[in-house]
C-alpha cells in the first residue's frame, strides 16, 4: 500500500506539472528499483521491508510483467503507425517528378486507402504504382482482368496493344468488354472501361498488331510488360523484345482448365521465356482456346494473378515469380510451383541470365 500511494503521488505530481509521460515512467521505474534494492539489502524482518510489503521476487516479477505490457503496447503502436496513411504533404514530396504523378488528391487517398494501410505497400508503394508505366499485350481473356485490376490499383500509365475487335464470343470470359461495345476495337473498349473505373490514370491504346520492328522501342517506354496474348508467335515476339529492352515480362497462358504464369527477367538473373520454351509445341499439342475451349472464369483467375505479380514487382512487396512458374489446375483445384533455370545456350537472351 505504501508503494502504491507513492506511485499515485508521483503520477499526480506529473499530471499537475504536465510532465511528459516518459518522465513519469522514469520516476515510477526509479521507485520500483528503489523498492527492489531495499528488499535486496535489508533483512526480511526490517520495519521498512515490512512497510514496503511483498518480497524481492514478487516485486521483480511484477515489474517484469508491467515492462512486458509496455513493450507490447509500444510495438503495437509502432505497427499501427506504419499502417496509418501517410500525410498528404509527405506523399506529395520526393518522387513526384513525372508530371505530378507522385501527388495524391484527397479523393485518391480515399480510393487507395486499402493499399495504403497494407504494410507491404503503404504510401511509398502506392506512389510507385502511380509513377509506374505498364504495357499489356492483348485485351482478351487474360488482358481483361489484368487491365481492370491494374487500373483499380492506381497504376499511373497503362498501355494496351491489340488489333482485334469485340465479338459476342469474347464476352464469356473477356470481362472488360460489354455487349453494347461489340464491333469496337478492343483497346478502345478497354480504355473506356478502365477510365470509367479510375479517372485518375492515363491509358494509352495501341489499336494495331504488335510487330517485331516496333516492339523493342515501345517496350523501352514502359517499366513492366504483361503478355496476355493467345498465340506462340506473339509470345516469342514479346519475349525477344522484352529481353532487348531489358524489361521484366510477366507472361501467362491458359487452356481449357489449366493456366500457368511466370516472371521472365534475364537482366536480373532469371530465365527468359525462350529459356523455358525454346521451341513451340508441335501442331495439335497446344490448341488455341477457340479449338480446345476454355472455362470462362479461368482467364479471370490467371489475369488477376498477372495483376498481383505486377503490383508486387512495382512495389517490391513479397516474393514474386522471377525464376519460378505457378501452374493452376482449376478442374481439380490444385496449384503447384516449379523452379525455372536460365539456359546458357538460349538463342534469345544469349546466356545473359546464366551469366547473371
Amino acid at each position: 500500500m505504501t508503494v502504491l500511494l507513492l506511485a499515485a503521488a508521483l503520477v499526480g505530481f506529473g499530471l499537475v506539472l504536465r510532465l511528459p509521460a516518459r518522465v513519469v515512467w522514469v520516476m515510477l521505474g526509479t521507485l520500483w528499483l528503489s523498492v527492489l534494492l531495499l528488499h535486496l539489502v535489508l533483512p526480511e524482518d526490517h520495519a521498512l521491508t515490512r512497510a514496503l510489503g511483498g518480497s524481492f521476487a514478487h516485486w521483480l516479477v511484477g515489474g517484469g510483467v508491467v515492462a512486458l505490457v509496455l513493450l507490447y503496447r509500444k510495438g503495437l503502436a509502432a505497427l499501427r503507425g506504419r499502417a496509418r496513411p501517410a500525410p498528404v504533404s509527405a506523399m506529395q514530396g520526393g518522387a513526384g517528378t513525372q508530371g505530378g504523378q507522385g501527388t495524391f488528391s484527397p479523393a485518391e487517398l480515399d480510393r487507395y486507402a486499402r493499399h495504403i494501410v497494407l504494410r507491404e505497400v503503404g504510401g511509398p508503394g502506392q506512389k510507385r504504382l502511380k509513377q509506374a508505366r505498364v504495357l499489356v499485350v492483348g485485351a482478351g481473356g487474360l488482358g481483361s482482368p489484368a487491365l481492370l485490376y491494374l487500373a483499380a490499383a492506381g497504376v499511373g500509365t497503362i498501355g494496351v496493344i491489340d488489333d482485334d475487335t469485340v465479338s459476342s464470343s469474347n464476352l464469356q470470359r473477356q470481362v472488360i468488354h460489354t455487349d453494347d461495345r461489340i464491333g469496337m476495337p478492343k483497346v478502345f473498349s478497354a480504355e473506356a472501361a478502365m477510365k470509367a473505373l479510375n479517372p485518375f490514370i492515363a491509358v494509352r491504346p495501341y489499336n494495331r498488331r504488335l510487330t517485331g520492328a516496333e516492339a523493342p522501342a515501345l517496350f523501352a517506354d514502359y517499366d513492366l510488360i504483361l503478355d496476355g496474348s493467345d498465340n506462340f508467335d506473339t509470345r516469342y515476339l514479346v519475349n525477344a523484345a522484352a529481353v532487348q529492352a531489358g524489361r521484366p515480362l510477366i507472361s501467362a497462358a491458359i487452356t481449357q482448365w489449366e493456366g500457368q504464369i511466370s516472371l521472365y527477367d534475364p537482366a536480373q538473373g532469371a530465365p527468359c521465356y525462350a529459356c523455358v520454351f525454346p521451341e513451340r509445341p508441335a501442331d495439335g499439342l497446344a490448341p488455341a482456346c477457340a479449338v480446345a475451349g476454355v472455362m470462362g472464369a479461368l482467364p479471370g483467375v490467371m489475369g488477376a494473378m498477372m495483376a498481383v505479380e505486377a503490383i508486387k514487382e512495382i512495389t517490391g512487396a513479397g516474393e514474386g515469380l522471377r525464376g519460378r512458374m505457378l501452374i493452376y489446375d482449376a478442374l481439380f483445384a490444385e496449384a503447384r510451383g516449379i523452379a525455372l533455370r536460365p539456359n546458357p545456350g538460349c538463342t534469345v537472351c544469349g546466356g545473359q541470365a546464366g551469366a547473371g
